[in-house]
């Protein structure tokens, strides 16, 4: 890997397909035009609907339609490997989808898919959400090779389990596009994030939502780039943009010389 520039990409996106896909593609190519060669999307880029339910209506059979062909295209255009945030993927039960994290290679090739483990439930206040009336959860984790390290996989609510990061380790970043709520944003986000980071000493790459969407949802937004001491390398707060930073081999090996957490771990 030696040193490489990645980008998060940040999103507010609208209940349509259309314009969602046109707004990830210009912030796409500004990333890569910026120098990125990793570049990563939100969890639910392509749609933030009235209701969880309107992602169904785009549901896509493995392997093919207009969300996965424009993420090969992107990818393929701009010479970057993308992580796809998430993809609405067909499942058995026609109720339901896999919310898939799809990675594409620079040539346009899908490298990596991952099913969402863990789906969110949240009752407070007026917000309240259970995804498994929607989605269908995923069965096991997932990491990739890759010209940058080896790259684990996770969506959002996942980042609140450790316990699957541990299953993919050792790798060089972790993923977590996500949509977080107001509430737990406010709360939990930048902690499980640097969390994560200090506890697996790799990078952490998480992409957001970060606005109000269609029918009032808002999303947390604060982006965030963390490199494998905790310290936040890029951050924004609201609004669509694309998040760079610097991707070192070498710090990555300089924390776990000065720590050697994972050589010091008596439970596997």
């Amino acid at each position: 890997m030696s040193r490489v520039r990645v980008a998060a990409v940040q999103m507010v996106s609208a209940a349509e397909l259309a314009p969602n896909l046109d707004a990830a593609a210009r912030l796409v190519a500004a990333a890569a035009a910026a120098g990125a060669r990793l570049v990563a999307l939100p969890e639910n880029f392509y749609c933030i609907g009235r209701a969880e339910s309107d992602k169904l209506r785009l549901r896509e059979p493995e392997g093919r339609g207009p969300i996965q062909d424009f993420l090969a295209h992107v990818a393929r255009k701009h010479g970057v490997w993308l992580v796809g945030g998430t993809a609405p993927l067909a499942c058995a039960d026609e109720r339901r989808i896999r919310s898939a994290c799809l990675v594409y290679d620079d040539a346009g090739k899908r490298v990596a898919r991952y099913d969402k483990m863990h789906l969110f439930r949240f009752s407070a206040g007026d917000e309240r959400y259970d995804e498994a009336r929607t989605l269908e959860a995923g069965d096991h984790p997932v990491a990739v090779a890759s010209p940058f390290g080896r790259l684990a996989l996770s969506v959002c609510y996942d980042v609140r389990y450790p316990e699957l990061y541990r299953a993919l380790a050792p790798f060089d970043a972790m993923f977590v596009p996500s949509a977080f709520t107001v509430p737990t944003g406010a709360a939990h986000w930048e902690t499980l994030l640097r969390a994560r980071a200090i506890e697996n000493q790799a990078y952490v790459i998480a992409p957001a939502q970060g606005g109000t969407h269609a029918g009032g949802r808002r999303t947390y937004g604060h982006s965030m780039i963390v490199d494998p001491w905790g310290e936040i390398l890029a951050v924004q707060e609201e609004g669509e943009g694309v998040l760079l930073a610097e991707m070192d081999d070498a710090r990555i090996q300089e924390v776990q010389a000065a720590l050697p957490a994972h050589a010091n771990r008596r439970m596997h």
